[in-house]
């Protein structure tokens, strides 16, 4: 509970109507879920705009108001406060509300279009392999300690960043690894946070759809590195074309890495297999239970983090010979006979190729190679064709099927998908995931390989605006019961 002037001592301000200075109770953007004492936001979003709502917010109890503009009709009682923008206030607010627990903990986020989940993830496992109590945030999950949260967002909106990490701090986590999406960056939900660190992975072509031109999709990524303060690091992959270009207005301590040039932290894939990889990460052999240059990537980011948070060295890559590969990414289910299913996240052209590279780096001249792939409706519709020419070009057969349709008609996005596809003759196309899930496997002979990318570790399937219980894995170990006797 804070007082309205001590939350707002952060805000640039156009003009302050009716300065009461009320007792703040909690902090919302969403009227439906006001209560008395709160402060509303009205933030114009993509779909609505939140100060058609603002009445609504005063009739169920709120007692400020932040907006972009004043309502023609406002109350005596409440409290108005007019910003440039109502997202960059909410953050500085939400910080102030919660005393600034991102001052607490040792705050890495980990940006990029693939390879964040992954990245965060194995920091969290790490940090905690080593004793530390460390919280996550991340497309699969949130954690605090041991905590689950389900994940409704990669990275959540302000209020809730700023709550959760609280909980982090009187739970007494020393550090949080969260990732840093787009989105998040555009909206300005990470403003007000203070980041210790700030990891690059890659960009390649996704999220077009919201942000319109990949120049502004660049542009929201690197918003995240030019926040950084002189105190703070950052690492960036300089093997990517845009690994530079995110630090070239970056004021934090910068550090490089690569697979292919000198860097300050430098991997080689020596040898892979199916099950894991021989790495020389910064000249050490080292044995991962990981495979795929992009996993290289991944761990290599992973222990350049754990070295600039100051482990040891030879603790950091111990540890990481340890660790597991994340739910839903490179997940192998293998079947009695040797019929490998490989269920991945995959959902970006650049994604897919990675997955498919190393698959075509594994598999032998006699395996047989079936892709199960969809693609996201209402969602960056210029990817589909590039996602199915991928496809086609590494399998012998790709089974293009539905992913989360949301209101899309499945068979138009299907359309949209085979329109990439040059050779006609290697595809099905599938709009029931089940049954395609099903044909691959029924396909498959004794030691093929299938990938089913796309949704990795979710446990469900948007169809209209409902979410039904659907799970990849399941659906691939039923397939393989009934036709393979999996184990």
């Amino acid at each position: 509970m804070k007082r309205f002037e001590d939350i707002i001592a952060d805000v640039e301000a156009i003009e302050i109507y009716n300065p009461k200075n009320p007792e703040i109770t909690a902090l919302e953007y969403d009227s439906r879920r006001i209560e008395a004492g709160a402060c509303f936001f009205a933030v114009t979003g993509v779909a609505s705009d939140g100060h058609n709502y603002i009445s609504s917010a005063i009739e169920r109890g709120a007692v400020a108001v932040v907006c972009q503009q004043l309502p023609e009709e406002r109350n005596d009682e409440v409290s108005y406060i007019v910003v440039k923008d109502s997202n960059v206030a909410m953050a500085a607010m939400a910080a102030s509300f919660y005393d600034h627990p991102s001052h607490e903990l040792h705050l890495v986020g980990v940006t990029g279009t693939n390879g964040k989940t992954t990245t965060a993830t194995l920091l969290y496992d790490m940090f905690t392999a080593l004793g530390y109590r460390a919280g996550l945030i991340s497309t699969v999950v949130y954690r605090i300690g041991e905590e689950r949260i389900d994940s409704t967002h990669t990275t959540p909106d302000a209020i809730r960043l700023n709550a959760m990490m609280r909980r982090m701090v009187e739970a007494g986590c020393d550090y949080c690894f969260m990732e840093v999406s787009s989105h998040a960056a555009a909206q300005h939900r990470i403003a007000g946070l203070h980041f210790e660190g700030a990891l690059f992975s890659n960009l390649t072509h996704d999220h077009l759809d919201y942000h319109g031109t990949y120049k502004e999709y660049i542009r929201a990524k690197r918003s995240f590195f030019d926040a950084l303060s002189e105190d703070a690091w950052a690492v960036t992959n300089i093997d990517d074309r845009n690994g530079e270009v995110m630090v070239q207005n970056c004021k934090a301590h910068i550090y490089r890495l690569s697979l292919r040039s000198m860097a300050d932290y430098r991997c080689k894939v020596i040898e892979m297999l199916p099950d894991g990889m021989l790495l020389n990460l910064d000249g050490v052999e080292t044995w991962v239970k990981f495979s795929g240059k992009f996993n290289a990537y991944n761990l290599t980011t992973v222990y350049a983090a754990a070295r600039l948070l100051g482990v040891d060295k030879m603790e950091a890559l111990t540890i990481l010979s340890q660790l597991r590969p994340v739910s839903g990414r490179f997940e192998t289910i293998v079947a009695n006979d040797g019929t490998m299913a490989i269920v991945d996240y995959a959902h970006t052209p650049d994604a897919l190729e990675n997955v498919l590279e190393t698959i075509e780096e594994l598999r032998r001249d006699n395996q047989r190679l079936f892709v199960v792939c969809g693609c996201g409706g209402d969602r960056d519709r210029t990817k589909r064709p590039e996602m199915a020419s991928i496809a086609a070009k590494y399998a012998t057969t790709a089974i293009f099927t539905s992913d989360n349709p949301r209101t899309e008609n499945p068979e138009a996005i299907l359309d949209d998908m085979v329109a990439g596809v040059k050779d006609k003759h290697n595809y099905l196309r599938i709009s029931d995931r089940r049954e395609a899930i099903r044909t691959a496997a029924m396909m498959a002979h004794k030691g093929d390989i299938i990938l089913i990318a796309g949704k990795g570790h979710e446990d469900y399937q948007i169809i209209g605006t409902e979410k039904h219980h659907f799970d990849d894995r399941e659906q691939i170990r039923e397939a393989f019961t009934s036709t393979h006797n999996a184990n």
